[in-house]
């Protein structure tokens, strides 16, 4: 009788182990009882190429052989920011602050997305310096509804940006595993969300989908928090937010699921990293790769962004926005589709989705 307790007690425990395995989606790695410890891509995604490593002398060598000259015309002034942020408050608009960090106004919800204003992407002082300040200051930001985080890399999650962050009780969406950065900074309304996931935000409708990427933020933590892109739905329109992230077939299902898509806010810049012996990067697409996801997700029209900010990689800094338009037809899209934005440039959301 005792056996058979013990026989019982220990194949109730594996099966409810099993079932919590087979209760997570490929993309959770679990420990043997079940939790779970790392993420990864989704299946199919590419795998690292070259068997380049990471220096920070041979990268900044590297970097010394840019040119580093920025166009004139490649930010607005702050002043004609804010007098446009005023301009614009009764419309719907898109805002361009700089890197990842947008400004999006949908009706009563004001959004940011990625936010980043510190002089360096890093742990404290350390990190690339940006070469062109954010467009607005962070003490100027107009009053949010909103915040989307893509993932935990510092060009993205900028802890001093959360620690001073005027707006605590912004909603904040956040991949798993995430929240404790907002909630330590004193933010009041975090939600966490998996792949897939959907939540409502006023008049918004809001999935949190895969992308191609990883997540790192010190020597112990690869890949423990999860990574993604935001479709926003608004009055029967489709905005996706998608930094960062490489080309992958699980764009062709997106597609499938989720397509048509509006307007695509997609990476086109960090990608070249030859002089460190890898060939080309996974986790950032170029300007073609993004343009073949704008194609693959079934997107109207795509607008660039994660360039012209600050240096985390070795192609000149202007190359992307030129690549990206020069392309547009070998991918299907009219010129006028393919959008690069000046830092600081704003635009009514009607113009940009007007046919």
């Amino acid at each position: 009788m005792f056996k058979y307790i013990i026989a019982l007690l220990f194949y109730s425990v594996t099966f409810h182990a099993m079932s919590s395995s087979l209760d997570k989606p490929y993309h959770h790695i679990i420990d043997k009882k079940g939790n779970t410890i790392e993420f990864r891509n989704p299946e199919g995604s590419p795998e690292r190429m070259g068997k380049g490593s990471w220096s920070f002398s041979k990268f900044n060598n590297a970097k010394k052989t840019l040119d580093m000259t920025i166009p004139e015309d490649h930010v607005v002034p702050k002043d004609i920011v804010l007098k446009n942020i005023k301009k614009f408050e009764d419309k719907d608009y898109i805002l361009w602050i700089g890197h990842a960090t947008f400004l999006i106004k949908l009706g009563n919800t004001t959004i940011i997305t990625d936010p980043l204003f510190s002089k360096n992407v890093g742990p404290l002082i350390f990190g690339p310096k940006r070469y062109v300040d954010p467009a607005i200051k962070l003490d100027q930001l107009p009053k949010t509804n909103l915040l989307l985080l893509s993932h935990n890399h510092y060009d993205h999650l900028d802890y001093s940006t959360l620690k001073n962050f005027p707006y605590k009780n912004t909603f904040s969406l956040v991949p798993l595993k995430l929240g404790k950065y907002f909630l330590k900074n004193k933010f009041t309304n975090v939600k966490e969300m998996d792949w897939y996931e959907e939540t409502k935000h006023k008049d918004l409708n809001i999935t949190f989908i895969p992308a191609v990427h990883w997540s790192k933020r010190s020597l112990t933590d690869t890949n423990k928090t999860l990574w993604g892109s935001f479709i926003i739905e608004y009055k029967g329109k489709k905005i996706l937010f998608s930094c960062d992230t490489g080309y992958g077939d699980i764009y062709k299902n997106l597609g499938k699921k989720y397509g048509p898509i509006d307007l695509l806010l997609i990476n086109t810049g960090a990608y070249n990293f030859k002089a460190m012996g890898i060939e080309r990067s996974i986790y950032h697409t170029t300007p073609e790769e993004a343009l073949q996801i704008a194609q693959d997700i079934k997107a109207k029209k795509v607008l660039g962004m994660h360039w012209g900010t600050v240096v985390l990689s070795l192609e000149p800094i202007m190359e992307p926005p030129k690549r990206f338009k020069e392309n547009a037809k070998n991918f299907g899209f009219k010129d006028e589709n393919v959008i690069n934005f000046k830092i600081g440039e704003i635009r009514d959301l009607d113009t940009i989705l007007s046919d």
